[in-house]
C-alpha cells in the first residue's frame, strides 16, 4: 500500500467515503512498481469541481512521485467522482507498467536465444 496519499479538494469537499476509496483504489498502485521503488512514494490526488450549464462536472488529477525523480501523472473530467478515480487508476496503472519496462533492464532476444541453444 503506498501510505503517503495527499487528497484535496477545489470548490469540493472530500468526504470519509471518497477518502477510503481513494486510498484503497491508488494506494494498491503499488504493487506494479519496481520492488526498490514502493516505499518512498507520493501519491497526491486534487479534486476540482466545475460549475457548468449542463450540470456539475468534476475535474481530478493524480500524481504520484517516484524516488529517482520521475512523476507519473494522470488527469480527467467526469460527472461521476468516484468513476474518475477508477478511470485515473486505470491510466496510472498503464503509465507504472511503461516505466517499469523502462526502468528494470531486461535480456534482450538475442540473449534468450543463447540460454536456450545446446552446447557441447
Amino acid at each position: 500500500m503506498i501510505d503517503k496519499i495527499e487528497l484535496s479538494g477545489s470548490n469540493y469537499k472530500v468526504s470519509e467515503s471518497f477518502h477510503k476509496y481513494v486510498t484503497k483504489r491508488i494506494g494498491k498502485l503499488d504493487r506494479f512498481l519496481p520492488r526498490g521503488n514502493k516505499k518512498d512514494v507520493i501519491a497526491k490526488v486534487v479534486v476540482t469541481e466545475i460549475d457548468r450549464a449542463h450540470g456539475n462536472k468534476y475535474e481530478i488529477s493524480a500524481s504520484m512521485e517516484i524516488p529517482g525523480g520521475k512523476v507519473i501523472s494522470a488527469k480527467d473530467e467526469c460527472s461521476n467522482v468516484f468513476a474518475g478515480i477508477d478511470i485515473l487508476e486505470a491510466k496510472l496503472k498503464g503509465q507504472i507498467r511503461r516505466y517499469k519496462l523502462e526502468a528494470t533492464p531486461h535480456l534482450s532476444k538475442k540473449g534468450l536465444k543463447n540460454l536456450f541453444i545446446k552446447r557441447g
